[in-house]
C-alpha cells in the first residue's frame, strides 16, 4: 500500500474518532452521561455497536478522546524546547503562558459556552473525573520519558524524573481547575487572564526553586529567557 493510502486511511480513522465522540458528547450534554446508552452513541453515530468499541474500548473514553492530544503535550514542549536549548521547566513554563494567550480550553481559560457546557459534564460526572487518572498519569509518563531522554525505551524512566513529571502535571491541573473556577463564579476570560498568567509565573518559579536539575543554570525562572 502507498503513502499516501495509508496517509488517506488514517485520516479517515481520525475523522471517525471525532465524528463518534462529537456524536457522543452532545447526547451527553443534552441528556446526562448515565442517561445515555452506548447502543444509542452509536446509532446515533451510524456504526455498529462493536465497531465503537473498535474504537473507544470504555462509554469515558467517547468523552475523553478530547483529551487525548494533550497528554503528550507537555512532552512534546520539553523536546521542542531542548531542541532550541531551552531548560525544560522554561519550555514548559512558555507552553503554558502560551496556551493560556490563546485560550486553549485545557487552559480553563476559557468562556465560550461550549467549553463550559464541555467542562461541567466532564468535571460533573463522577465517572469522567475518575477515569481522568488515567489520562494525568498517561501525561506524567509521557512528560518523563522527555526529561530523561537518554533512557531506553525498554526501562522506566528514573524516579528523579517520574517525580518531576507528576509535579509539572499537577501544576499544571490545579491551575487549569482555578481559572475555570473563577470563570464558573461569574469571571469573564478576560477578567481572569492577568491573575492566571501570575499564578503561573509563581508555580513555575517554586517548580525551578524546588527542580533544580530541569531550571535554567543562570537560575532565572522567566518564560521570555
Amino acid at each position: 500500500m502507498s503513502e499516501g493510502e495509508m496517509g488517506l486511511r488514517e485520516r479517515k480513522r481520525l475523522l471517525t474518532y471525532r465524528t463518534v465522540s462529537d456524536t457522543a458528547i452532545a447526547l451527553f450534554l443534552e441528556r446526562g452521561f448515565d442517561e445515555v446508552s452506548v447502543a444509542e452513541v452509536a446509532a446515533a453515530a451510524g456504526i455498529s455497536k462493536p465497531t465503537l468499541f473498535r474504537y473507544f474500548p470504555a462509554k469515558e473514553d467517547l468523552v475523553l478522546h478530547r483529551l487525548a492530544d494533550h497528554e503528550g503535550e507537555a512532552a512534546r514542549a520539553v523536546a521542542a524546547g531542548r531542541a532550541a536549548g531551552l531548560a525544560p521547566l522554561v519550555a514548559l513554563h512558555r507552553d503554558v503562558r502560551d496556551g493560556l494567550d490563546r485560550r486553549e480550553p485545557v487552559t480553563g481559560l476559557n468562556d465560550d459556552p461550549a467549553v463550559l457546557a464541555f467542562h461541567g459534564l466532564l468535571y460533573g460526572t463522577p465517572a469522567l473525573v475518575a477515569r481522568l487518572s488515567g489520562h494525568l498519569e498517561r501525561a506524567e509518563e509521557h512528560l518523563a520519558r522527555a526529561l530523561a531522554p537518554d533512557v531506553p525505551a525498554d526501562r522506566s524512566a528514573p524516579v528523579t524524573a517520574r517525580l518531576a513529571a507528576a509535579q509539572v502535571i499537577a501544576v499544571r491541573r490545579v491551575l487549569a481547575l482555578e481559572n475555570r473556577r473563577r470563570i464558573v463564579a461569574g469571571a469573564s476570560a478576560a477578567e481572569v487572564a492577568q491573575g492566571a498568567h501570575a499564578r503561573a509565573d509563581a508555580a513555575f518559579a517554586d517548580l525551578c526553586a524546588g527542580l533544580p536539575r530541569y531550571a535554567p543554570t543562570t537560575g532565572g525562572t522567566e518564560a521570555t529567557e
